[in-house]
């Protein structure tokens, strides 16, 4: 491992300044998420279930608007190693066109619908009356946020990555502040409740897209090229979907398998307590794996820029080798970090914070444990994952191995202890962490392999990735 961390002088300095972007990014994003739990808390425990429920299909919208990002990002970044902005022009358009009614179709349900997708999570009907104004509202905000993060995406790809920090530092201050006024009725507004969370996030989401259209007809970095925007061609939506797809696939039914876990949740016995605890502890996790996912982030730009600049198989494995491995000792040492701070900080302060007393404050403690315990885990599958095998166009194998550990390992088992030999919380909570453990050795697997280095921009010249 060691050996494979020396690297040539600058290159840690140029992965911070990379990464460090989007980990703010990923903190304001997830802070965000944080502070409306906070907000709905205070409105009690069965108003934050509700939410929790409400959120569900949302988080399959959130997970697919990362899919599409994430196939932008394998061709944007390679195209901007070739130097060729024009592509990146048909690129942006093919993801907008098809990201744009990926979330309008199902934003069109929720809004038609509320109550009975609500009924499908949980075997409560109170709380699916509670948290119907929230969905009913909340999946428009996510047409606005595909086409913003579709933006920020290229930007990131191309060595830009301060342009979504600042894009969603913005939002998520003008988000709170509206929170504040329309969830509880500060400054003349009307206390909407949760149905003011909702308008307060497509108001955010609405200023997000208008930012990102005014910036891109302005670029001078990515120039837009509006011919090829609106009519990217043929041969550009065949690759985006070759490449996109699967990636888009990965992320929905990752989505929809995350998503199941909560419902799976929200049908124990003591259901209000346990979606409480999770809608808690699942944002405080995020807030931890920030730094993972800024690596893994910045792991696909210099993983995808190396391979489109043609740089040999050999040195393409050693880069490999180290972004691995580093984000695999920084994730041991946020692990360390946040299981300390389990009984000294998160019990005796932050869990009455959101209103969690006794048996809620006894499965948030469990989750928590169990969580920042797999931490590097999590970095490992982050960064091989979202970053070395989807930068080199292994979309297959990267799915496969993103989504299997989850469905017949993770899934099943979180079933059975939860709702066949309803165990106590902390089985229930070792369970939900079992994807990341199975993923593991599978991906050092298939990165040893060599086996997923590819130009995906189509050149034919690069011979030298063959060797």
């Amino acid at each position: 491992m060691f050996t494979s961390l020396r690297r040539e002088p600058g290159f840690y300095k140029r992965l911070f300044k990379l990464s460090l972007p989007m980990i703010l990014q990923n903190l304001i994003t997830f802070s965000l998420g944080l502070i409306d739990t906070f907000m709905v808390s205070q409105l009690g425990n069965e108003e934050m279930a509700a939410v929790t429920s409400a959120n569900v299909p949302v988080f399959i919208l959130t997970s697919t608007i990362f899919g599409v990002q994430s196939g932008l990002g394998i061709l944007v970044s390679q195209y901007w190693g070739r130097g060729d902005t024009q592509s990146i022009s048909r690129a942006l358009g093919v993801a907008s066109i098809i990201g744009g009614a990926i979330t309008l179709i199902p934003a069109v349900v929720f809004f038609c619908f509320p109550v009975e997708v609500m009924d499908l999570l949980s075997n409560r009907h109170d709380l699916s009356l509670l948290g119907a104004p929230y969905l009913r509202i909340i999946g428009f905000a996510f047409v606005f946020n595909m086409l913003s993060s579709i933006y920020a995406s290229a930007m990131r790809s191309v060595e830009n990555p301060t342009f979504g920090m600042k894009l969603f530092g913005f939002s998520t201050i003008l988000n709170t502040g509206l929170n504040y006024l329309l969830i509880f009725g500060h400054g003349g507004f009307p206390a909407l409740g949760v149905a003011g969370a909702a308008i307060a996030t497509l108001l955010a989401r609405v200023s997000e897209f208008l930012i990102c259209a005014v910036c891109a007809l302005r670029s001078r970095l990515i120039p837009l090229d509006l011919a090829g925007f609106f009519r990217p061609g043929r041969d550009m939506a065949l690759r985006f979907l070759k490449y996109a797809s699967p990636v888009v696939l990965n992320e929905a039914v990752w989505g929809l398998g995350n998503s199941l876990l909560t419902v799976i949740l929200g049908y124990t016995d003591n259901s209000v307590e346990m979606l409480a605890a999770n809608a808690v502890m699942g944002n405080l996790n995020r807030l931890f794996l920030v730094v993972c996912f800024g690596l893994g982030a910045a792991t696909a730009v210099i993983m995808g820029k190396a391979i489109g600049e043609g740089q040999s198989r050999e040195k393409v494995m050693a880069l490999s080798d180290t972004l691995i491995w580093f984000t695999v000792l920084v994730g041991g040492v946020l692990a360390l970090v946040s299981l300390i701070l389990v009984p000294a900080v998160f019990i005796p302060f932050i869990f009455p914070m959101f209103k969690l007393q006794g048996e809620s404050a006894a499965i948030a403690a469990a989750l928590a444990v169990t969580a920042f315990a797999g931490i590097p885990a999590h970095a490992c599958a982050i960064s091989a994952v979202t970053g070395i095998l989807r930068a080199g166009g292994d979309v297959v194998w990267s799915t496969v191995l993103d989504i299997a550990p989850q469905w017949l390992v993770c899934l099943p088992v979180t079933a059975l202890t939860a709702l066949v030999l309803k165990t106590g919380c902390w089985p229930i909570a070792l369970a939900i962490q079992l994807d990341c453990l199975v993923k593991v050795p599978f991906c050092f697997w298939r990165i040893r392999s060599g086996k997923w280095i590819n130009d995906v921009t189509g050149s034919g010249d690069r011979k030298s990735l063959k060797k």
